[in-house]
């Protein structure tokens, strides 16, 4: 639990390409394939049923049964061990893809006396790391079951995504203590408008098509650290494609550790 803060205000942040350009997700697979994790062969068969999936639409049953099936690749690894990688992935692949303005929106929150969290769908062990590696409170993130620091390859709850973040925010205001009407949000994504309309500054960053329309219709703030041709270049596909390689990824993870079972 963080320690007690005099403010009753808090911010949150959504993390892939709100934070940190490119999913987390993706960068964390990355770094396990460079420590043999699984192989090039494993990500083709699950990339097509991804990719149908990110262009067919979701909702959150498949959404559930796709984290439930990415995570599973940690099955038999300790907690400690994915904490240790995730250091070391952020270090190596993370750090410099932080977007400085949006770093720079957190301190000042911190600097106003806020608590300042990390909402997203990666595991909430490499949560924990990028926020401490920020200098923020803390994150909430998915959680995968484990036993005696032993992975089960099971999700407890919900994937955080969605309306589960903004389930996820007002328990923590709870919680806290924090009056939710006094809190910022900062995302880039159309599926966080429920945590985004749960606050009083909602705040959409780096925002896709959908979200930026919602933005201008309800008159929120909107921030763009994007350059000018590489943002009209990022929106609703290239935001689908991202998704759909990272859901490829972690896929292609739970189907080698399957295999090596």
């Amino acid at each position: 639990m963080p320690a007690e803060h005099p403010s009753s205000g808090a911010a949150f942040f959504d993390v892939d390409n709100t934070i940190m350009r490119g999913a987390s997700m993706f960068h964390l697979a990355r770094g396990l394939y460079q420590r043999d994790f699984f192989t090039l062969r494993d990500i083709a068969g699950f990339a097509w049923r991804q990719l149908r999936f990110t262009l067919l639409g979701e909702n959150l049953d498949q959404v559930a049964q796709i984290q439930e099936r990415a995570l599973s690749f940690v099955a038999g690894h300790s907690v400690a061990e994915l904490r240790a990688i995730g250091e070391e992935v952020y270090d190596e692949m993370m750090a410099d893809r932080i977007w400085p303005g949006t770093h720079a929106l957190a301190k000042r929150h911190l600097a106003a006396g806020e608590q300042v969290w990390l909402v997203t769908a990666t595991p909430v062990e490499v949560a924990d790391v990028i926020a401490a590696r920020l200098g923020l409170t803390g994150a909430l993130g998915t959680v995968a079951e484990h036993v005696d620091g032993i992975y089960t390859g099971r999700l407890v709850g919900q994937p955080m995504h969605g309306k589960a973040k903004a389930d996820a925010v007002a328990a923590l205001a709870e919680r806290e203590g924090l009056d939710l009407s006094g809190c910022s949000a900062y995302s880039d994504s159309a599926n966080d408008i429920p945590l985004l309309t749960l606050v009083g500054h909602p705040c959409a960053v780096n925002p896709d098509a959908r979200l930026l329309a919602h933005a201008r219709a309800n008159g929120w703030q909107v921030r763009d650290f994007r350059t000018g041709r590489k943002a009209a270049k990022i929106g609703i596909p290239a935001a689908a494609t991202a998704g759909a390689l990272a859901g490829a990824v972690f896929g292609a993870l739970a189907v080698n550790r399957r295999r090596n079972r």
